[in-house]
C-alpha cells in the first residue's frame, strides 16, 4: 500500500511537470524516444452524410482528399509514425465507431479535417414604390387612402467568408472529457501501468486525480498543436480564424482520450474558396501546412521530455506572437477560476 502511494505520488508529480506550459516552442529535433507512435486521421461526413455542399462539390469529397494527402505527407515525413484512418473511402463511420477506433489503438493524437460553411447573403435593394389604395376609419368615417407602398429587389449572393479556424474541445466542458477517459482508462493510462502499479480501481481518488491531470494535459496540449497549425496556414496566405473552443457538437473531441483538434480547412460556400479547396495545390497546400505543424508540435514535445533530463541545447522560437498560445490558455484558467 505504501509502494502504491509513493508510485502514485511519483506519476502525479510526472503529469503536473508535463501539465506546465512554457511560452518557449521547441527547435530543431532533438533525441530520444518519439512521443507520437500512433495518429488517427478523421475525415469527416462521408456515405449519406455529404456534409456542407457547394456549386460543384461536397465537404464529405475534400476531407477525404485532404485527408489521404495528408496521410500521405506524414508518411514520407515521419516514417515511424503509425497512421491509422477513421475511413479511407466514400463511407460514414458512426462518431462514437471513429473515436473508439482512436481510443482502442491507443492513439497520440487525433486530427479530424472538415470543411465550413455560412449563408449565403441576401441583399436587399430598394427600386422605387407602388401606389395602393387602402380604406381607413369605420362607419361614416370611413375613407379611401392613397398609400406608397415600397418595392424591393432580393439578391442572393455567394458567402465571402474564408479562412481556416481549428477547434478544440471546450475546457469548461472537461467534465465529459474525463468521463470518456474514465471510461477508456486502459487506454489512456501508460502500457505499463497496471504492471507497476497494480489493478486500476476506476472509482479511487487517485484515478480520479490521474484523469484531471491527463484532461488538463490534452486541453493544453491539444490548444498548443492548433495554434501551430493556424501558424503555418497564416504563413502560406490564409485567413486566420484562430483557435476556438467547441462546447458542445463535436463528439470525436469530447470522446477521444489523447489531445485531439478539429480543423475547418476553408469555407466550400464561398465560390473561390470552393475552387481552391478542391484543387490539387489547394489540397497540397493545406497537407503541408498540417505536417509542418506536426513537425512543430513533435519538436515541443521533445524539448519539454528533454528538459526532464537536463537543460535543451537547442530551441524552437514562438512561432505566434508574443506567446500567443499561452495567452490563451491563461484566458482559460481565468474563467475557469471566476467560475468557481
Amino acid at each position: 500500500m505504501v509502494f502504491r502511494l509513493i508510485a502514485f505520488f511519483v506519476l502525479l508529480a510526472a503529469g503536473l511537470s508535463l501539465t506546465s506550459f512554457q511560452s518557449e516552442s521547441p527547435v530543431l529535433k532533438t533525441a530520444g524516444p518519439r512521443m507520437i507512435r500512433t495518429i488517427v486521421i478523421d475525415p469527416g461526413h462521408g456515405g449519406s452524410d455529404a456534409g456542407a455542399r457547394g456549386k460543384f462539390s461536397s465537404e464529405k469529397e475534400i476531407c477525404l482528399d485532404v485527408s489521404m494527402k495528408l496521410g500521405k505527407m506524414i508518411e514520407k515525413t515521419y516514417p515511424d509514425i503509425r497512421l491509422l484512418y477513421t475511413r479511407t473511402e466514400d463511407t460514414y463511420p458512426k462518431l462514437y465507431e471513429r473515436s473508439n477506433l482512436a481510443n482502442s489503438n491507443k492513439g497520440d493524437l487525433f486530427i479530424s479535417v472538415h470543411v465550413n460553411s455560412t449563408r449565403a447573403i441576401r441583399k436587399k435593394e430598394l427600386i422605387g414604390y407602388k401606389n395602393t389604395t387602402v380604406y381607413v376609419g369605420k362607419g361614416k368615417s370611413r375613407k379611401k387612402v392613397v398609400k406608397r407602398i415600397p418595392q424591393y429587389k432580393y439578391t442572393t449572393l455567394p458567402s465571402t467568408a474564408k479562412g481556416t479556424e481549428t477547434y478544440i474541445w471546450g475546457a469548461h466542458k472537461s467534465e465529459q472529457k474525463e468521463l470518456a477517459m474514465i471510461e477508456n482508462a486502459p487506454i489512456m493510462a501508460e502500457e505499463n501501468y497496471q504492471t507497476n502499479y497494480g489493478d486500476v480501481d476506476l472509482n479511487s481518488p487517485e484515478f480520479v486525480a490521474l484523469s484531471l491531470l491527463k484532461t488538463k494535459q490534452y486541453f493544453k496540449r491539444s490548444a498548443s498543436f492548433a495554434g501551430f497549425i493556424q501558424d503555418e496556414f497564416v504563413k502560406v496566405g490564409r485567413v486566420d480564424r484562430d483557435v476556438r473552443q467547441r462546447p458542445i457538437g463535436i463528439w470525436v473531441l469530447q470522446a477521444t482520450a489523447m489531445p485531439s483538434v478539429l480543423i475547418e480547412t476553408g469555407f466550400i460556400s464561398n465560390p473561390e474558396e470552393e475552387e481552391y479547396l478542391n484543387s490539387e495545390e489547394g489540397q497540397n497546400e493545406l497537407s503541408a501546412c498540417i505536417v509542418r505543424a506536426l513537425g512543430t508540435y513533435l519538436n515541443w514535445l521533445d524539448q519539454r521530455q528533454s528538459e526532464d533530463a537536463g537543460p535543451s541545447q537547442t530551441r524552437v522560437t514562438p512561432i505566434r506572437d508574443a506567446g500567443h498560445t499561452q495567452r490563451f490558455l491563461e484566458d482559460v484558467e481565468k474563467r475557469e477560476r471566476a467560475r468557481r
